[in-house]
């Protein structure tokens, strides 16, 4: 018997997405204002302005802030594909058909057996939740690469890699969706995608790796976890600053460097942590791979040394992926993300004057979004280790045969 219901057709998630994306059109439009500092000025100074220097063949070489990799172009070049709307609209609108594709890609995977609609409707609730600030960073569009990268795995392997490969050279985190595919097709898909146009952007545009050598003095982003060090440290007399470098606010002063040494420490046993899980898994199911992912980009966004608001598009992606399939077990991480994801546009734009002041309500804000954020990773690794690596039985710490004590009974 066939069930019908609100949650059973595309129109009802198709028409949620429309009266809420709506909504963050006319705000980063400016027919409303939203709460806080100004969301769209990455778009209408800093992108427009790499813009006009890309159009010329070569990369911003002589600013920092240009911390992206080569492929990054495309993102920034894009308005131009719409020349009859000015730099900024275009992009809002390029943005709001990245947003449209990953919807539909959800909503055409959700009708293949053992899939579910729930992935949908993950991203059709969080990306508002974000705020404005989605529409106005390029990071919507790295997300759909990774999300259709994902989808294809399972059928598509090697595109799944030329996807996995391309996003990296967009924004670098989309090559970790590779690292629940056991498929060797996409990881040479990957490896040939990734040095083909790498090498395209090399010898066509001088400075494509210029940004690996744009980090090196950077602080601690202020909303990320190791800067709850010194928003606590602030209340107790440290001398630090807080101030905008390599285009973020960040803690500059005493012991931020050991803290930055520290987030790295922590991203190098994330990394390490995958890596034995890799080793130890032998369970794979259809969506692990999704879930996978989903793990490894938590594990490295909260612990950055820099936790952009805009980061939490790329979870919320790969969580709705996770939801895509039925037999996920990442529900309670996925509502975890979505909480983190509400707490998000209160600590920025909404009250983003609180956490630069570091006073009670930033800091609460700050304490409870990555809070949520680790809770969400320690949850999700949990699940993802349950699922593929198996337990040892009580016949495998046991031999076969044993000694049996005089007087104890044989069982039958």
């Amino acid at each position: 018997m066939k069930t019908t219901g609100a949650g059973r057709s595309p129109a009802w998630p198709a028409a949620a997405w429309a009266a809420t994306r709506l909504m963050l059109l006319l705000f980063v439009l400016k027919v409303y204002v939203f709460p806080g500092p100004d969301v769209t000025s990455d778009v209408s100074v800093i992108y427009q302005g790499w813009y006009g220097v890309l159009r010329t063949g070569t990369f911003p070489l002589d600013d920092v802030t240009w911390q992206y990799p080569p492929a990054a172009a495309l993102a920034i070049l894009s308005p131009g594909l719409l020349p009859f709307l000015e730099y900024t609209t275009a992009f809002f609108v390029l943005a709001c058909v990245a947003d449209l594709a990953v919807l539909l890609m959800l909503l055409r995977g959700a009708a293949r057996p053992g899939r579910t609609r729930a992935g949908a409707w993950v991203w059709v609730a969080g990306v508002p939740l974000l705020g404005p600030t989605v529409y106005a960073r390029y990071d919507v569009m790295v997300t759909a690469v990774a999300v259709a990268a994902l989808l294809a795995a399972a059928r598509h392997p090697r595109l799944a890699g030329a996807l996995a490969a391309f996003g990296a050279l967009l924004k670098v985190w989309p090559a970790l969706v590779l690292i629940g595919v056991r498929s060797r097709a996409s990881w040479a898909a990957a490896a040939v995608t990734g040095a083909v146009v790498a090498g395209a952007f090399a010898l066509a545009m001088p400075g494509a790796f210029a940004f690996l050598t744009f980090q090196r003095d950077r602080g601690t982003e202020v909303e990320s976890l190791g800067a709850l060090v010194f928003h606590v440290a602030r209340q107790y007399g440290w001398e630090g600053q807080v101030l905008l470098n390599y285009g973020s606010v960040e803690f500059l002063g005493p012991y931020v460097d050991v803290v930055s040494t520290g987030a790295l420490v922590l991203t190098g046993m994330a990394f390490g942590g995958l890596l034995l899980w890799r080793l130890a898994a032998t369970r794979f199911e259809a969506h692990t791979a999704a879930e996978a992912a989903f793990v490894a980009v938590l594990m490295f966004t909260t612990t950055s040394r820099v936790i952009s608001p805009q980061y939490m598009v790329w979870l919320v992606g790969l969580a709705a992926v996770c939801l895509c399939f039925r037999a996920s077990r990442m529900r309670v991480p996925v509502a975890l993300v979505l909480a983190a994801s509400l707490v998000t546009v209160l600590e920025f734009p909404v009250w983003f004057g609180h956490v630069v002041a570091s006073d009670a309500l930033g800091v609460t804000l700050l304490f409870l979004r990555n809070g949520l954020l680790v809770a969400a990773t320690v949850a999700a690794s949990r699940v993802l280790w349950r699922a593929t690596v198996p337990r040892r039985t009580a016949s495998a710490a046991v031999p076969a045969t044993t000694a049996r004590t005089p007087g104890t009974p044989v069982s039958s």
